[in-house]
């Protein structure tokens, strides 16, 4: 399926951003929203870092940015883990300026990446 999702996500991406050189973060800076209170929380992580909170479980594999715009976009690799179930959450690449693209699809939590840690 993490093939796939990314098969998808490139389909969409314009031509422009494939063209592009990358750089890998050494982290991200996730921002997670709890939709039955409300309470929008941002997370920083280390690469190969997981983060709990609530009944969520976070890893962030891989962040990248590209390198003549490094503020300007974000792609994250991410692991998430309800509770104790054995299927992820999500398991896929989200896009910053895109998070309706190949967004987490959750009754109780939104995640999405705000961008790269680069120092």
């Amino acid at each position: 399926m993490k093939a796939h999702g990314l098969a998808l996500l490139l389909a969409f991406l314009p031509l422009q951003t494939l063209g592009q050189e990358a750089s890998t973060g050494l982290g991200a800076e996730l921002r997670v929203l709890d939709k039955l209170n409300g309470i929008v929380t941002d997370i920083p992580l280390r690469t190969g870092e997981t983060a709990t909170l609530g009944h969520l479980r976070i890893n962030l594999q891989e962040c990248r940015f590209p390198n003549d715009n490094p503020s300007g976009d974000a792609y994250a690799d991410l692991l998430v883990m309800y509770r104790d179930a054995e299927e992820p959450a999500f398991d896929g690449w989200l896009i910053a300026s895109a998070p309706a693209l190949n967004a987490m699809e959750h009754p109780r939590y939104d995640v999405w990446v705000l961008r790269c840690i680069r120092s």
